[in-house]
Parts: structure tokens; C-alpha cells; sequence
């Protein structure tokens, strides 16, 4: 947290605008904690909540729309071939393509809230060759969403944001596990309806 605040001291705006670009274009940046502190940093009065939502949005935006027109000329070898170089990962390019055909065109809204799989999902989608006008409108809601959430997050969590932060450090395996549990009943929910209905009978 440090960190990004020496950022914002020194660049202001141009932190979420650059940051969220590069971090579509999968260089390391971290989306969602700078997207928060951000927005403590509109309840503190230090940045506009407006500004910051247009400037995220855009850097957002272009990132995923670079990522789709690279993904669409260069195909799936080059990404592969190449992807390691800026932190794309074989393990991120399956784990998408798992999602994806779980979930379909959903996935790319839902997309941003999954670390590893939004930095590959414009890629995939250009890859497959899905029209610009579809991913458009789902990409860019879907950023407008996700920016907005965080952001206006830290704003709400506003003085309370370094406790939770410290919080969540000190539990990060409960909330982990958690998260495990709540996949796992969504993504198990038939199978255990099914059970629990052969139990009552």
C-alpha cells in the first residue's frame, strides 16, 4: 500500500490511467488494491471519483481492445510462443479457455473479477475471432462495472480501508478457504441438490 501511495503522490491520475493499461496488456500491476486505495483516496478529497472513473475505464479499455487485436492477427501459436515474456503464462491461457467454455460470452463480463483469467481474456476472444462489435459491449460495460466497483469501494471502506486490508492479511487463509467453499457449492449445486433430495426421500 506504500507503494502505490508513492505513486499517486507522484503521478496522480496517470497511476490508474497507465497502470490498468499495462496491466491488460499483462504486465505486472495491481488492479484491484490501487483501484481501492483510489477510491480512499476521493473519501480523503485528494482525487475526483469522476476523473477517476473515466481515466480507469479508458486505460482498462485500451488494454483489453489491444489485447483483442493482437489476439486476432497474431493468433493463438504467437501468444503462446511469446506470452511468457510478459507474464502470460500457459496456465493463464488454459485456465481462461476452461472458464470460457463453462461459461461462454458471460465469462467476459465476469471476467475482470477472476485475477489470471481477465489478462488473457481479450486475447481468446480475438483469437476465436469474436466480432468487434460483441466484444465491445461486453468488454466495455464490464470494465465500466469493475472499475466502478473497486473504486467506489474504497470510497465506502474509506478510514477503514487499512483495517481491512490488515484484516484480510492476518485471515487470508479463512477467506481463502471460504472462497473455495462458495466455488465449490456453486459450481457443485445440481450434484449436491440431487443428493439432498435422494436424502429426504
Amino acid at each position: 500500500m506504500e507503494w502505490i501511495y508513492e505513486l499517486f503522490q507522484q503521478y496522480g491520475y496517470y497511476v490508474v490511467l497507465v497502470g490498468l493499461l499495462l496491466e491488460y496488456i499483462a504486465l505486472p500491476f495491481p488492479g484491484e488494491p490501487t483501484l481501492v486505495y483510489a477510491g480512499y483516496l476521493v473519501h480523503t478529497g485528494d482525487l475526483n471519483l469522476l476523473i477517476l472513473i473515466i481515466l480507469s475505464f479508458i486505460g482498462t479499455s485500451v488494454g483489453m481492445t489491444i489485447q483483442y487485436f493482437l489476439g486476432n492477427k497474431l493468433g493463438m501459436a504467437f501468444v503462446q510462443k511469446y506470452g511468457k515474456y510478459v507474464f502470460l503464462t500457459q496456465r493463464k491461457i488454459d485456465l481462461t479457455k476452461t472458464w470460457f467454455d463453462k461459461y461462454g460470452y458471460f465469462l467476459l463480463f465476469i471476467g475482470f473479477f477472476i485475477p489470471g483469467v481477465r489478462h488473457f481474456t481479450g486475447y481468446f476472444v480475438g483469437i476465436i475471432n469474436l466480432s468487434f462489435r460483441r466484444f465491445a459491449i461486453i468488454i466495455y460495460s464490464g470494465a465500466l462495472f469493475w472499475v466502478s466497483f473497486f473504486l467506489i469501494g474504497g470510497y465506502w471502506l474509506g478510514d477503514k480501508m487499512h483495517d481491512v486490508f490488515s484484516m484480510m492479511g492476518q485471515h487470508i487463509g479463512k477467506i481463502v478457504f471460504g472462497v473455495i467453499i462458495i466455488v465449490a457449492i456453486i459450481r457443485f449445486r445440481k450434484q449436491l441438490k440431487r443428493l439432498f433430495v435422494q436424502n429426504t426421500n
